[in-house]
């Protein structure tokens, strides 16, 4: 069984610069498996999916662009703003999206003065959509298995989660107000985790510590922690502990060295990359140390040698899986 199995809605976040989209790719592609049906959204308008899975950017409509392992389907979908506003008006309203006063409102700009004039109407509708992508039905059963969402940074996430409720505080009554508490509802229940990605490094660490307290405090259920890029230690752990003490044995290094046909003159600066070394492994060790102190599920994936291909996300998600993500 996987660690979250109620979860319908996986959110992805983290610092910027973690591999957040990859990871939320991997994690979609992950659920796929054995014959499910993913959305993975996007709001923040990079088209990173796109760039992961190779193709064009993405419309503002759900394409497939992938095959799970073992069989399965993953559909992306760039949530844009302005389209998200048309679905809202369409659906409490009536109005067309595709007719005269949605085009009029496209043409005076008036979608991008609203989402001006007030920040958080962007937030909520984007939140929206993607409320609406996971309780969609037909015939009674979800249009989707699962959906995962590549969620704004760690510094931004939770009132990126939380506006519909500072919205529907707001809106005492009324569609908008309707429609916040349900957001919330999603948001709040067991159908929702929010995972956190991270890098073995002082502010991603402290970053992800901050972001579970601030979630918590709101209410918004935290999923795992997703460590990524981990890199195995070059040395064995007695080496790393003489390094860092700058204790290594010297004659030894050059005996190597010289097996090695190298000049033994090498082996000070050899020290001292094995020292460099050494502190780094002891600061991911700390950095480690600090995440199980949060109590929650963590996984781990490896650092790939090369930029990330399909090939890549394919290696990730199996780890996930194996690890019990998905």
């Amino acid at each position: 069984m996987p660690d979250f199995p109620s979860a319908r809605l996986h959110v992805v976040s983290g610092k910027g610069g973690t591999g957040k989209t990859t990871v939320a790719a991997a994690l979609a592609l992950a659920l796929a498996s054995g014959g499910k049906k993913v959305l993975l959204a996007e709001v923040e308008g990079r088209q990173g999916i796109a760039q992961l899975f190779d193709t064009a950017p993405l419309p503002y409509e759900e394409r497939k662009v992938a095959v799970g392992p073992n069989g399965g389907d993953v559909y992306a979908l760039a949530v844009d703003p302005e389209q998200a506003l048309l679905d809202y008006l369409h659906m409490f309203y009536k109005l067309s999206p595709n007719g005269i006063p949605a085009r009029t409102l496209r043409k005076i700009g008036a979608i991008d003065f609203a989402t001006t004039i007030a920040p958080g109407l962007k937030d909520v509708l984007l939140t929206g959509k993607v409320k609406e992508a996971t309780v969609r039905t037909v015939d009674g059963r979800p249009v989707y298995d699962y959906v995962v969402l590549d969620a704004p940074p760690t510094g931004r996430v939770p009132r990126f989660l939380n506006i519909s409720h500072e919205i529907g505080n707001l809106a005492k009554v009324g569609p908008l107000k309707n429609q916040s508490d349900r957001v919330m509802e999603l948001f709040r229940s067991t159908q929702t985790v929010v995972h956190l990605v991270t890098l073995l490094e002082e502010m991603p660490v402290q970053e992800t510590l901050d972001a579970v307290d601030e979630l918590t405090a709101l209410g918004l259920p935290v999923g795992g922690v997703i460590v990524n890029a981990v890199r195995t230690p070059a040395l064995q752990p007695a080496d790393l502990l003489a390094a860092e003490r700058g204790e290594l044995d010297l004659a030894a290094l050059k005996v190597g060295l010289e097996g090695a046909g190298l000049d033994v003159a090498l082996a000070p600066v050899l020290a001292e990359e094995a020292a460099d070394h050494a502190a780094r492994v002891a600061l991911e060790e700390r950095g480690r140390d600090a995440l199980a102190g949060l109590n929650r599920p963590s996984y781990e994936l490896p650092l790939l040698p090369d930029a990330v291909d399909l090939g890549g996300l394919y290696e990730l998600a199996t780890l996930l899986h194996e690890q019990g993500l998905a």
